[in-house]
This record gives structure tokens, C-alpha cells and sequence, in this order.
């Protein structure tokens, strides 16, 4: 059987300013004693689309896919926190994205035709724009992590450039996921 590679398509959080304030707001969250396991820094990223395990030939098919997609670099407000399905039965803490959002669905909606004709199936979460910064992992003390996302509903992370559109590879550790860039299209800046 082939190698497959984990991995998925996003953009990188470079911003030490945006990740100082992701990690402020992490320090906060881990004031409310739920069982939380948190996105190491370096590993924030805004993820267009999870591919799951590919082959190592199926990487530069994915590549000519992500050349086909057209945009600009462009600026990412980064403000408020939220859960997944939804605050009383958090799965995953996120921060929000209040501007570029229209511009990263463009670039899901471009991608995934590309994808389909690849033999992706069609992502059945469908694309909400957001950065991971948590995940639950058992329901203590939901009720205080609830309360700290709703107080800080409008908590302002920061603005990131959105300039190169990467396809990362997930390596699963013991130690949690060792993310690394296969490929990249940047458009002229």
C-alpha cells in the first residue's frame, strides 16, 4: 500500500502580534478549568479545506488545482471567540473572522470543483471561515468556559495578510501535530 500524507489547504497565521493575542486569549481560557487542549501557536492557521490522506502523487494534482484559484493578497481581521456546534456543547473554541471571510469563500468555492474533479467528496462540514484555538475534550466546568466565550464575543486578535495559500501536511504525534508546507501558490504582490 502507497504512503498517504494528512493534510489539508490554509493559510498560516504570521503574525506575532496576532499569535501573542491568540495566546493571551488561551491563558484566559485556561482560567476556567474545562478540559481544554490548545492549538500550539505555531500550528494557527485558517484552514480552507481538510483533505485527509492523499498519496504522494495525488500532492501535485492538488498543487495545479490551487494554481487555478484566483485572488490577491488580502487582509484577515481576526475578532471574537465562539464554539463549535455551539456554546452549550463546545467541541472547539475558535476565533472569528470579521473581514476577508467573502475572500476566503471565494477561494473554498474555487477549490472545491477543482477537488471533486480530483474524487474529493464534497467537504460535508461545508467552509466556515474561523481559526481553531481549542479543542473540549470532556464537558467540565462548560458552564465557566461558556461564560468566558460570551464575554469575549468581540475580543480582538488583530489583522494577518492573507498571502499564500499553502498545502500543509499533518504529521500525528504523541506530542500533537507537526504541521509542515508541501506546497504554495503566492500570487504577485
Amino acid at each position: 500500500m502507497p504512503e498517504t500524507i494528512r493534510s489539508f489547504i490554509a493559510f498560516d497565521i504570521e503574525s506575532a502580534q496576532v499569535l501573542e493575542r491568540i495566546t493571551h486569549m488561551q491563558k484566559i481560557l485556561t482560567e476556567t478549568h474545562a478540559d481544554l487542549k490548545f492549538v500550539e501557536p505555531k500550528n494557527i492557521h485558517i484552514t480552507i479545506r481538510f483533505l485527509g490522506n492523499i498519496t504522494p502523487h495525488m500532492v501535485d494534482r492538488v498543487y495545479e488545482s490551487m494554481k487555478k484559484v484566483k485572488f490577491e493578497p488580502f487582509e484577515v481581521k481576526i475578532q471574537g471567540i465562539g464554539a463549535f456546534p455551539n456554546t452549550r456543547y463546545p467541541r472547539v473554541l475558535w476565533a472569528g473572522i470579521r473581514e476577508g471571510a467573502e475572500q476566503l469563500r471565494s477561494i473554498f468555492h474555487q477549490l472545491e470543483p477543482q477537488l471533486r474533479i480530483l474524487g474529493f467528496a464534497p467537504d460535508p462540514k461545508g467552509f466556515s471561515p474561523h481559526l481553531t484555538i481549542a479543542r473540549v475534550k470532556s464537558g467540565r466546568n462548560k458552564a465557566e468556559l461558556a461564560k468566558q466565550v460570551e464575554e469575549n464575543i468581540n475580543y480582538d486578535f488583530g489583522t494577518v495578510k492573507a498571502e499564500c495559500l499553502r498545502l500543509k501536511r499533518s504529521d500525528l504525534t504523541p506530542k500533537g501535530p507537526i504541521y509542515s508546507t508541501l506546497r504554495e501558490v503566492c500570487p504577485q504582490k
